[in-house]
């Protein structure tokens, strides 16, 4: 609610958007957001519309009206191309599910049917971006030696140091530092544009009070404190918000409290990021050489990645030390929609 909110979100400071909603005899059965992020499109030299928050039955009725109000609308704002599904940011979901429907999604990604990509491909939207997603499986014989060797080695070569944190307070003065690595790290990613000084306040405040603390690691310069690299985890809250049946009151701050505090079998691999100069250099070997032991005392059978670009190979390069699975593929679809 807050995120389609003008009022509280800031990222209307830099995007404008519609909501539709489609009606087929009386009952509401589809919906959708067409979102215009102006400093996505100047740093990217683009004049891109984007869609997102689709839902829709399978009729090609409903969804050819949805799409066809947010590229209508798209033309009038002068754009040439719609893309998505995407958000405002990048930390909003992305991707529509095309390969691992029978998988479990989690709350960082969208779920969606098979029959919604076959009416993107339909209505002649074609492939612009594919994310991939990893179980990671968590070594049971502990760190990889070559893993534990690299990270002593990146340590004393570049001066750093591994943090963590008790609560929100302490890890409160690291929280801007984060956020403006993220900043770095992610900026040759797909359609990101740099977040506001306004949206990264509204972030920490969100997020920050719901982490779980010994799942957040920094690597710090130990020269300046700045934060080269960061690994943020949590335990996997799908099956708790099937319980809650997506509501929060009367009971379902149980279950998802529940699934905060006890010891997970799967953990989400939220965020994770390294300041390019770093990149490629073993920074990561430190945040997984802090995390693996953690995860073997809680009882972590494996972690989900989350989406990773299929063109990010620096990301999909530190999982080589691991067995993993790659169990799903999403992809942001494009249509062009100029004159």
């Amino acid at each position: 609610m807050m995120t389609l909110d003008k009022q509280k979100n800031p990222a209307f400071e830099v995007c404008e958007a519609i909501f539709f909603l489609a009606y087929k005899n009386g009952k509401i059965a589809g919906r959708i957001a067409g979102i215009i992020n102006r400093k996505s499109n100047e740093t990217w030299q683009q004049k891109r519309v984007r869609f997102g928050f689709v839902d829709f039955i399978d009729d090609a009725e409903v969804a050819d009206a949805l799409f066809k109000a947010v590229e209508d609308w798209g033309k009038s704002k002068g754009m040439t191309e719609i893309h998505g599904p995407l958000g405002f940011t990048d930390l909003d979901h992305e991707g529509m599910l095309i390969d691992g429907f029978d998988q479990l999604g989690t709350i960082a990604t969208i779920y969606n049917y098979p029959y919604y990509p076959k009416h993107l491909e339909r209505m002649g939207y074609t492939k612009d971006q594919d994310w991939h997603e990893f179980k990671i499986f968590v070594p049971r014989e502990g760190i990889p030696e070559k893993h534990q060797r690299i990270g002593e080695i990146v340590k004393k070569k570049y001066g750093l140091k591994i943090m963590k944190f008790k609560n929100a307070k302490s890890l409160m003065p690291y929280a801007q530092k984060v956020f403006q690595t993220l900043n770095e790290a992610y900026a040759p990613l797909y359609g990101f544009s740099r977040l506001t000084q306004k949206q990264i306040d509204y972030y920490i405040n969100m997020y920050i009070p719901m982490l779980r603390y010994d799942l957040v690691t920094l690597i710090v310069r130990e020269a300046d404190d700045v934060v080269v690299g960061f690994g943020i985890s949590l335990p996997n809250l799908s099956h708790a918000m099937q319980k809650a049946k997506g509501k929060f009151l009367p009971f379902g701050w149980f279950y998802l409290l529940k699934a905060l505090k006890t010891k997970p079998k799967v953990v989400d691999l939220y965020l994770t990021g390294v300041l390019p100069e770093y990149q490629n250099k073993g920074v990561n070997a430190l945040l997984f050489n802090d995390l693996i032991p953690i995860y073997n005392k809680l009882g972590v059978i494996y972690a989900e990645s989350n989406p990773e670009l299929e063109t990010n190979n620096a990301v999909q390069a530190q999982w080589d030390y691991f067995k993993r699975e790659h169990h799903k593929t999403r992809r942001a679809f494009i249509k062009n929609i100029g004159d």
